[in-house]
């Protein structure tokens, strides 16, 4: 996994501004604790959304060394890292490894100390399946105690400590983006002019995605001028704010997919997606989501329909709303 190190400078005492005041209250300088604000609602929170697997996953372009480059798939669904400043230490086994150790970072970046108080977290999305759920709950982590600190929001910091600890998908945008997740960079932000309604299954399993990148990287190889045609074709369907070209192509994209990490009900899938209307498929390339892009919210009968088809393959369906729109 490719590192970086983190270049911004932590603030100094020199560095804060004069206190300002609200109605008569002193605020507290940048990276004083809030619970030295005499706030009567002492908690802080921190959200991050996760993703329904990708639009597309592949090279950026076609080399003998490619990077892999993610348009995520955003959800209406959430990681959740609340603090709570009182008298007790925090305890960091609370939260995740991963978000204890991107606390730590952030600290050690910004030299400041936790205060005592209690963590606590919540998250809807799926460990293991294609959600980015360790993602947005490190970036959860960290918006957290930006709020904490009373620091403004740097997404510089935010990730150069994802590049510290995992890949990553751009879950720290609100907009679609073209991103290689293993330099941290976002090649090109995608805006948010559409989403889609979907209704999505997950099959059993779970995927180690670092396990799998060098059998994804040769198949990358061997299927590059397909792979660059595909981005080609969602691109332009970006810039032309066309939701079915985007659909098109993600479903080229998880056919592709399916050469090295396949989903068993794929094939049934596509076979049916003309009957049930939807504009694509879209899969979790290096997880386990699969599911139906449609254009507009369906109905009780079309549920119906999707539900019980989906239930003679063995799984149970769910809906929900990804992208923007």
């Amino acid at each position: 996994m490719t590192t970086a190190r983190m270049t911004c400078h932590p603030r100094h005492e020199t560095d804060r501004s004069p206190p300002a005041r609200s109605g008569g209250a002193v605020l507290p300088h940048p990276g004083e604790p809030r619970e030295n604000r005499g706030s009567a609602h002492p908690t802080v929170s921190g959200v991050c959304h996760g993703t329904l697997g990708e639009l597309y996953q592949g090279p950026l372009r076609a080399t003998a060394a490619p990077d892999i480059a993610l348009v995520s798939f955003p959800v209406d669904r959430h990681s959740w890292v609340h603090f709570t400043p009182g008298t007790d230490p925090p305890d960091p086994s609370v939260l995740e490894v991963k978000s204890a150790t991107a606390a730590r970072l952030f600290l050690d970046h910004y030299g400041l100390a936790l205060p005592t108080g209690l963590w606590s977290t919540h998250s809807d999305l799926q460990v293991g399946v294609g959600m980015a759920s360790s993602t947005a709950d490190i970036v959860a982590t960290l918006r957290c105690l930006f709020q904490l600190f009373a620091l403004p929001y740097d997404q510089q910091v935010v990730l150069a400590v994802l590049a510290e600890i995992e890949r990553a998908d751009s879950v720290f945008l609100d907009e679609f983006a073209l991103h290689l997740s293993g330099r941290h960079r976002v090649v090109r932000r995608l805006g948010t002019a559409f989403g889609f309604h979907t209704a999505f299954v997950t099959e059993p399993g779970t995927v180690d995605t670092e396990a799998v990148s060098t059998s994804l990287l040769e198949h990358y190889r061997r299927r590059g001028e397909e792979y660059e045609r595909c981005l080609t074709a969602l691109l332009k369907g970006f810039d032309s704010s066309d939701p079915a070209a985007v659909a098109r192509a993600a479903t080229v994209s998880a056919t592709l997919s399916q050469e090295v990490l396949p989903k068993a009900t794929f094939h049934s899938m596509l076979t049916h997606r003309e009957r049930f209307g939807a504009d694509g498929i879209f899969v979790a390339h290096t997880g386990c989501l699969i599911g139906y892009l449609f254009p507009r919210r369906l109905d009780a009968q079309r549920k119906s329909e999707l539900s019980a088809f989906f239930h003679s393959l063995g799984h149970q369906c769910s809906f929900v709303q990804g992208g923007y729109g």
